[in-house]
């Protein structure tokens, strides 16, 4: 994990890569209040299905995932974007190989 810097220009589609078999994921930015991170996911990888304590928004950057949901399945493709309610179970799997911007937001979930 890394983190990217402040006042600088971005292009997330450019600043992570594949790897085969894999998931790559750096840290874009690190609070007390939450994280945002990008992840770049091989085709067929996937995220096994578990919950969190707080809320999470998929932006799909690149690409096209399966995304479960408490059970329900959703497509998810470039420009895209998704909201994970906390302690919902939800689950992951790249169709091909895509990237997303995960943000996670902790609080009172309210």
């Amino acid at each position: 994990m890394s983190n990217f810097n402040h006042s600088t220009i971005y292009d997330f589609k450019k600043d992570i890569s594949y790897a085969e078999n894999s998931v790559v994921s750096k840290r874009v930015l690190e609070k007390t209040t939450g994280n945002i991170s990008l992840f770049a996911f091989d085709k067929g990888q996937q995220l096994s299905e578990h919950s969190a304590p707080f809320d999470a928004m998929v932006q799909c950057v690149e690409g096209k995932v399966e995304i479960t949901i408490g059970k329900k399945p959703y497509i998810l493709m470039e420009g895209q974007t998704i909201i994970m309610p906390a302690n919902v179970p939800h689950a992951l799997v790249a169709v091909e190989q895509f990237k997303m911007l995960l943000t996670m937001i902790k609080g009172d979930n309210k």
